[in-house]
């Protein structure tokens, strides 16, 4: 008499679903905003002059209190130099972009701040855009 042994079923390993991959995208994106926030927070009590300063400086030392906080972030997160530099560079661009039409006497301090803060919303997400593989793991 024959006996027939179970068979194992074997599956090979499937990628993560898009959904969740795209979950994991926009998550991130909300984690490296907190952490833009948290640096503001933290630094703007080590720059009262800057506070008090002209629009585009006040702007610029903004801007870096948040690129400091979300580059601290990036880095605990073990991302590359590569990465936190490209991040760095999407943050401040809008900042320094505006400071042209804001040093022609083009666009007020007021429109440079808020300008320059929803542009860096779509900087950031542009750069994590162009490397979203890296950024939904």
């Amino acid at each position: 008499m024959t006996r027939s042994l179970p068979t194992a079923t074997v599956t090979a390993p499937t990628a993560r679903p898009a959904s969740r991959r795209w979950l994991r995208f926009a998550l991130h994106y909300v984690e490296m905003v907190i952490a833009m926030f948290v640096g503001m927070v933290l630094l703007m009590p080590l720059t009262p002059a800057a506070w008090a300063a002209l629009p585009a400086v006040h702007a610029l030392v903004m801007a870096a209190d948040m690129t400091i906080g979300m580059a601290v972030w990036m880095a605990v997160r073990r991302h590359s130099a590569r990465q936190i530099t490209e991040m760095s560079a999407a943050m401040c661009t809008p900042f320094v972009v505006l400071l042209v039409p804001y040093g022609l006497g083009a666009i007020t301090g007021e429109t440079l701040m808020i300008g320059g803060h929803v542009l860096m919303f779509f900087t950031m997400l542009g750069a994590m855009l162009l490397r979203r593989d890296e950024y939904a793991h």
